[in-house]
């Protein structure tokens, strides 16, 4: 066991299965302290790797993560602090790799739990090679001023109104955390302050006793006043008391071993701690509290008399100017988190991002406003969700049923067009199922599939101009574009498209209005009259349909069309369709395990 002080305003530490809060709290303190170098050196997350953002002051800092402690221990060398945050499980394992490295020096164990055959091989082999083992069950530690493991003494508020941010003239060692943070407060109130303070943990075997962190702080010069918070069963603090009584400690010592209510029950008691609970009279609160007043502790008659008596104890030595209390100092502002400054209203902060298609904050996603159960418990289907998250509103049955249909007649047209072809090469490259996906929806545009938006925005402003097919024709022709919508490589006036067909015969029947269709038929007989494959296609049917499904559900203003069309909607409904099938392209030549594909010679014009 190490016959002096554990840490320092250097010492650095390797904290190992991430948690986040207890790191900022370590790096809060830091910066409290006015320590220059944060106190964590590393993390080790077993099978992670790469770093963790935290706050170090106002300063962001990156902790590098590393995925084993052997690899974290060679790349911080200096760290000679581990702090075990691992489950109960795992912590005799990891800790005994931690023991084993010879830049470990201290071993903290959060866990409670820890198999005792476990725990007893950690204290022997920490013993035999001069290493501290702090806990099982333990909160940690903290020099005032220096160095805290992990969640020691609470929060910053807690910490600042127990003036742990320097050091004082008292060692501390207790076996509970919490009364550990409770008596920081009651020391710091009679007497300057904490110089270190140790919750040795509440097992029934401890990785270090009371009496090895009291003989610690009488070979500590700052030290000048050791309190010690025992509690009954075990036998921990008769080691204690064997020490004052061989004269070991020669520095005031004011003692209190709490569960002397335990004789108020008739049957034998279990305390918080596995190791609180009596074994016999030896055990007993009162049994030791005696024995350390006899070995020369000061022991007062309840813990209630506890602060008075550390009071006067301190004020005796101030007086026999074996203390000269610490001068007061005023510890930096730490910066306050944006998130809880928000929540206690001292602060106001922009969003980065704007929503009102869903929101996924309450107990189930909402689209437009609609609960996710909803949607399925009223039997809606794509067309309806498609409706919420890009119209933000329930469209009529027959709409979202147009919808579906067009996403049906366009999820594919077969291996040869470019996006499939495309999707094919890709996937036969050895590509993943999204790289293969986007290399296919790239070629979507005015010349494969993306003509539905042009074609609905053409047609809108020729038929809202009152232009007659001729006009509008004639005119485009005069600007030289090509009316979108109209023309295909393989259909012709005798050989229609039998999805346009399909498509208007559904709108024919179910929409109020078809009046953007039947002026893009006129259009089509104008057009048929040049060339027999000017026929409208799917895209100016899907186009031309839009518009009238938009202009006669009655849900949009005319500005909303406009806006719409502008945006790209309608260009959505192709490339989520034909998604549909680039990835059914993409799985059938992954399962027909078919090789790269390279283009023959023979079809290539090799010319200069």
């Amino acid at each position: 066991m190490a016959t002096g002080q554990l840490f320092s305003r250097t010492t650095q530490a390797l904290f190992y299965n991430y948690k986040q809060l207890p790191i900022q709290r370590m790096l809060d303190f830091d910066f409290l302290c006015g320590r220059e170098t944060p106190s964590v050196a590393g993390i080790i997350n077993p099978g992670a790797e790469g770093f963790q953002k935290l706050f170090f002051g106002q300063e962001e800092i990156a902790i590098p993560v590393h995925s084993t402690i052997e690899a974290a221990c060679a790349a911080h060398p200096t760290a000679d602090v581990f702090i075990n945050f691992a489950s109960y499980r795992s912590a005799a394992a990891s800790s005994m790799s931690a023991l084993k490295q010879p830049t470990i020096r201290v071993v903290a164990i959060i866990a409670e739990g820890v198999p005792e055959s476990d725990t007893k091989q950690l204290i022997a082999y920490a013993r035999s090679n001069n290493k501290v083992v702090i806990g099982p069950a333990t909160v940690g530690g903290i020099q005032a001023g220096a160095f805290k493991i992990g969640d020691t003494a609470g929060t910053i508020d807690n910490i600042v109104h127990c003036k742990l941010y320097r050091p004082g003239s008292v060692g501390f060692v207790s076996k509970s955390g919490g009364m550990s943070n409770e008596m920081y407060n009651t020391i710091a109130r009679v007497t300057d302050g904490i110089y270190e303070g140790i919750a040795i943990g509440g097992d029934v075997f401890p990785g270090s006793t009371l009496s090895d962190h009291i003989l610690r702080f009488n070979n500590i010069p700052q030290v000048k006043l050791m309190v010690v918070l025992g509690e009954l069963g075990g036998r921990d603090e008769y080691s204690l008391v064997e020490a004052l009584k061989q004269g070991k400690v020669n520095k005031p010592v004011v003692a209190w071993v709490s569960g002397t209510c335990a004789r108020l029950f008739k049957s034998e008691v279990q305390f918080g701690h596995a190791g609180a609970k009596s074994g016999g009279e030896m055990e007993s609160a009162q049994a030791k509290n005696q024995a350390l007043r006899e070995a020369g502790a000061v022991v007062p008659t309840s813990y209630e008399a506890l602060e008075a008596t550390i009071k006067e104890t301190f004020e005796q030595l101030v007086e026999e100017g074996k203390i000269t209390p610490v001068k007061e100092v005023k510890p930096p502002q730490i910066p306050e988190d944006l998130n809880s400054a928000i929540k206690s209203g001292k602060v106001r902060a922009p969003t980065h991002i704007i929503s009102t298609i869903s929101d996924d904050r309450g107990e189930e996603p909402c689209y437009a406003g609609v609960p996710m159960s909803s949607i399925v418990e009223q039997g809606l289907g794509v067309g309806d969700v498609i409706s919420l998250l890009w119209f933000k509103r329930s469209l009529p049955r027959y709409c979202t049923k147009f919808i579906e249909i067009c996403i049906m007649l366009c999820a594919d047209h077969g291996p040869c067009v470019s996006g499939a072809h495309n999707t094919i090469v890709t996937a036969r490259a050895g590509k993943d199922l999204v790289s293969s996906l986007v290399s296919g929806l790239l070629t979507i545009g005015p010349r494969f599939g993306g003509a539905i938006d042009d074609a609905a925005r053409y047609f809108k402003d020729a038929y809202d101009r009152g232009l007659t097919p001729y006009e509008f024709v004639e005119s485009m022709k005069k600007k030289g574009i090509r009316v979108p919508g109209i023309g295909h490589r393989i259909k012709r006036g005798d050989n229609r498209d039998k999805r346009v067909e399909l498509l208007q015969l559904f709108a024919r029947t179910n929409f109020p209005s078809v009046k953007y269709m039947e002026y893009a038929v006129q259009v089509e007989t104008y057009t048929l009259s040049k060339a027999n494959n000017l026929v409208l296609n799917v895209d100016g049917a899907i186009g031309s349909l839009f518009l009238d499904l938009l202009a006669g559900s009655g849900m949009f203003t005319k500005q909303e069309i406009d806006e719409i069309v502008e945006i790209g909607y309608l260009n959505g409904l192709f490339v989520l369709a034909r998604s549909i099938g680039l990835i059914g392209h993409t799985f059938d030549q992954k399962r027909l395990k078919q090789p790269l594909y390279r283009h023959p010679w023979e079809d290539v014009l090799y010319t200069k």
